[in-house]
């Protein structure tokens, strides 16, 4: 495979992009259910969610590169940057590109779903739209970037539950239904999860580097007890979520998530290699997408 494709390929993150469209496939589902999905709307939110992951996974390789974060301490992948493959100037012309294509996707999708009616609401989700970009930029991009000061993960709480899950149903029902909180905080946690993984196999370089995670703030042992807790009030939440939606049967479907859960706790609370954690990151990133899609095949049967 040619080095460069091989180098955008590294930057990309394929891996995590399954964990990027997780909130929208439940919101999908969800909205199926109440007989009011469109297709059209499904797949711009798909391509839009998608756009916004690979920019923030290219912001963050560049970001990491800039700060001196990505050398040769560090216990992860070889980043595209770091690798030397790539040059700083065509990383920014890609940044550059991904946003201009999030951006119309974007608006796109907005029009679509307000049928080409450029009201307060197509404002709202606009100034929504422009935030998640500057946010995915931001997390490790500048110089007081949100990854390097504890507040990463509440970012991907937010963007990838909140915003993910309840904007998505919103954009096919024009309407918030206070339950659905419950399914967006659990992808939001799982979420979450993944970053957390992340930066505790990246802790010791982090703290070199001044990479202020909330791992590195935590310390290990707190921060794996924090990971397994948000884990099970996840399951939690979409236990309850069921149980209010008269879909007890539906909570069958979460038999096997549970326990990939539970084997995933278990490993992280026993690691005592940190290099390790790059299989559970991809894993959790996988079951987070698994609990998505059964949890709504549970909840349409």
């Amino acid at each position: 495979m040619n080095g460069k494709i091989k180098a955008w390929i590294i930057a990309i993150r394929f891996q995590t992009l399954s964990l990027s469209v997780s909130g929208v496939v439940l919101s999908g589902f969800i909205v199926y259910s109440k007989q009011l999905f469109d297709i059209n709307i499904f797949l711009l939110v798909l391509s839009t969610t998608l756009l916004l992951q690979i920019l923030s996974n290219l912001a963050n390789d560049y970001g990491d590169y800039k700060h001196g974060t990505d050398n040769n301490n560090r216990i992860g992948p070889t980043r595209a940057l770091q690798s030397g493959v790539l040059s700083v100037n065509e990383m920014r012309v890609a940044l550059y590109v991904i946003v201009l294509l999030t951006f119309a996707s974007g608006i796109l999708l907005l029009l679509n779903a307000f049928n080409f009616t450029f009201n307060y609401l197509f404002i709202v989700f606009l100034i929504i739209g422009v935030l998640a970009i500057g946010t995915a930029i931001k997390y490790t991009v500048g110089k007081k970037p949100f990854g390097y000061n504890g507040l990463g993960d509440i970012m991907v709480f937010i963007f990838f539950g909140i915003v993910s899950v309840v904007g998505t149903y919103f954009l096919f029902t024009k309407q918030i239904d206070k339950i659905i909180l419950l399914p967006a905080t659990s992808i939001g946690l799982l979420s979450a999860g993944v970053l957390n993984i992340n930066n505790l196999r990246d802790i010791e370089n982090d703290k070199i580097s001044n990479k202020n995670t909330l791992a590195v703030k935590m310390g290990v042992k707190k921060n794996k007890l924090y990971h397994i807790t948000i884990l099970a009030l996840s399951i939690a939440l979409l236990i309850s979520y069921l149980y209010i939606l008269n879909k007890e049967i539906a909570i069958l479907f979460l038999i096997i998530p549970i326990v990939l859960l539970v084997i995933h706790g278990v490993t992280i609370f026993r690691n005592k290699e940190l290099s390790e954690l790059n299989k559970e990151l991809k894993k959790l990133s996988l079951i987070t997408l698994l609990v998505s899609v059964l949890v709504g095949v549970g909840i349409i049967l």
